[in-house]
């Protein structure tokens, strides 16, 4: 299993398998519907690669574990790999959360400091829900809208249509489903109508005292 995997690794490092390199394999056995496997190394060495040269790429595979990789891992030290562990951990997990809070859903999650989670996809094809609020036993709908501002007006309008389906959510979930509209501000995602926090938190504490 690790001699797998270090082939498996090396191999997709440098590409040797890519279509250009072996051709298009999946095409070419559509293509001739082998029987047996002896059937469709006949075919491939004929009209795709010839035997030789799928060996001259494992040789190229051999020189890039052997010598290349053999280099890389004499480079490293102890302290390297410390230094790795500690900042993957560390440094990229809060990297990492940084990002998600500054996603519309996370700053939803930051500034109601409730649980914002994906809705399943029943949800989404058919109550028109991205996210949810589970509060005791009922659920307050999200739906976010990502567009530029030029596209506010025609997603109002959606919003119309797609009003029976919010209804068909509130009446079997209990919560209302919150429209938010999501616009680009330079990299960095906004709440275009910020408004919509406050509702939704409204309708949190309506659920929490029912």
């Amino acid at each position: 299993m690790a001699k797998e995997w270090i082939l498996n690794q090396a191999n997709m490092r440098w590409g040797l398998t890519k279509k250009n390199k072996v051709g298009p394999v999946s095409e070419e056995i559509r293509k001739n519907s082998p029987k047996s496997l002896r059937d469709w190394a006949e075919y491939y060495y004929k009209n795709v690669y010839t035997k030789e040269h799928l060996e001259e790429l494992g040789r190229r595979l051999y020189i890039k574990i052997t010598e290349v990789c053999q280099a890389e891992i004499e480079s490293i030290s102890e302290e390297d790999c410390i230094n790795f562990i500690t900042n993957l951990v560390i440094s990229r997990t809060y990297d990492g959360y940084q990002s998600e809070i500054q996603t519309i859903y996370g700053q939803l999650q930051q500034a109601l400091g409730v649980k914002v989670e994906p809705a399943p996809d029943e949800w989404d094809r058919g109550y028109n829900v991205d996210f949810f609020i589970k509060i005791n036993e009922k659920y307050i709908g999200l739906q976010i809208k990502p567009a530029g501002y030029a596209y506010i007006t025609q997603i109002i309008n959606e919003l119309e249509f797609q009003k029976k389906t919010h209804e068909k959510f509130t009446a079997k979930y209990g919560g209302h489903v919150f429209y938010i509209i999501s616009v680009k501000e330079g990299k960095k995602k906004v709440i275009y109508n910020p408004e919509v926090i406050e509702e939704i938190r409204r309708e949190i504490e309506r659920l929490v005292n029912e």
